[in-house]
């Protein structure tokens, strides 16, 4: 017989209560419980071909939808290894190496198995270069046997350019040469690339990896090969991949200037700027201009304030409804003091979980995260951008930006 449902206070959702008691709204990282089996991400790709990169990126932009994720760096772990070595270590003919490399992705292995299992986490990347098919068809295994599944991410890129940009920014001031010199280093490390170049076995969508899942990035994201996308998750991180470029450019998140409503506290609504609102807007428009930024574009919200303060700069901007405040359903215009006087059950259950609290009728931190989704998809499609928006929305970009959690998030800025 089913079980009866009651309303979550906090969240304003239905969930099945426990002998008659209401259940405890389940907590995963800031995410919602998912019954599909949890996914490993594999990266596969030679050392310099920001295989890392997208890693932490991708476990960033996972988090922040509320798919709780971990990268788990083969790298780190060969260092807690072995403390010192050259190019030599990573000769496939070299024996001993190859056991402890071996050894160390077998530890790594584990630990994700743990972090999958115990831990409450939903996505784990392995990030290694896994340029074998028996390294990969090892992984495979350790999926099966686990039941979890799998995502193959190959990064190929030829570029000197591009790898040499990529050993100069990263490679060569990691752990491995703490104690080179800059040139040592690059040399040292384009010879490691050729020892992993001998057995590099990409992956092959024709014949022996047809049925695998997978996204091939080549040359830095100007093309891509997608094959067998099975799921949510799956479409999710192609989608992504496919978004993200390397370029350098400048981000700026500004809220409106200060509007009558901030002037008398209340939540909401859509009043226009005040004085200092509009004294705000004018030395934006200078700030701007002395950045002289080539090709930036400005985005607001749909709301007057933020609307006015963009039209302050004299330039054109796009408007944006994703970028409207929170929705404070039926609290809306209020102050907080008529909040609590009004609804005070409410004003409590706010302070209890912020992240979650969702107003009667309105919206949620959680429900802003999907509903910015898509504008953080275009901030990483684009170059130099202007985001004039409100606070709440602010917030959910910056935890984005900054890796903040879900408890941290409705907090920044305070």
């Amino acid at each position: 017989m089913p079980r009866e449902l009651t309303q979550n206070r906090i969240q304003k959702i239905w969930i099945p209560s426990k002998d008659d008691k209401p259940a405890a709204p389940r907590r995963s990282g800031g995410g919602p419980h998912l019954a599909n089996p949890a996914t490993v991400i594999v990266m596969v790709g030679l050392p310099a071909r920001g295989k890392t990169y997208m890693s932490k990126k991708l476990t960033r932009y996972l988090n922040w939808i509320g798919l709780p994720t971990k990268v788990f760096n083969v790298g780190e772990y060969r260092r807690e290894a072995v403390k010192h070595y050259s190019f030599d270590f990573f000769k496939p003919d070299n024996q001993d190496a190859v056991k402890i490399r071996e050894q160390c992705a077998l530890d790594a292995l584990i630990d994700v198995k743990t972090y999958l299992t115990e831990e409450g986490g939903q996505i784990a990347v392995f990030d290694a270069t896994n340029t074998t098919r028996d390294r990969r068809d090892m992984i495979l295994s350790f999926g099966s046997e686990n039941g979890f599944k799998m995502f193959f991410v190959e990064s190929v890129c030829e570029d000197p350019d591009v790898i040499a940009t990529n050993i100069m920014a990263v490679k060569v001031s990691c752990p491995d040469y703490r104690d080179c010199n800059k040139v040592d280093a690059m040399v040292d490390f384009q010879k490691r690339i050729e020892c992993y170049r001998v057995s590099y076995e990409p992956l092959d969508p024709d014949q022996y990896d047809r049925n695998m899942s997978f996204i091939k990035v080549i040359d830095v994201g100007r093309r891509f090969l997608v094959n067998r996308v099975q799921d949510h998750i799956q479409s999710k991180i192609v989608y992504y991949l496919m978004n993200i470029h390397v370029q350098p450019r400048t981000i700026y998140l500004c809220r409106h200037g200060e509007s009558d409503y901030n002037l008398q506290g209340r939540l909401g609504g859509d009043s226009g700027l005040s004085s200092q609102g509009r004294k705000f807007a004018g030395t934006l428009s200078k700030f701007v201009e002395e950045q002289n930024l080539k090709d930036l574009r400005v985005w607001t919200s749909q709301l007057r304030r933020s609307i006015q303060t963009a039209e302050a700069l004299g330039v054109p901007y796009e408007q944006w409804k994703t970028l409207n405040e929170i929705d404070a359903g039926v609290c809306e215009d209020m102050t907080y003091d008529e909040v609590k006087e009004r609804y005070p059950d409410e004003f409590a259950l706010r302070d209890q979980d912020k992240f979650y609290y969702r107003y009667p009728t309105g919206e949620s931190y959680q429900d802003l995260v999907q509903r910015v989704e898509s504008v953080i998809m275009e901030l990483e499609r684009q170059e130099n951008v202007l985001v004039i928006c409100h606070q709440a929305v602010m917030r959910c970009l910056l935890a984005y930006f900054l890796d903040k959690s879900a408890d941290e998030m409705p907090h920044t800025l305070s």
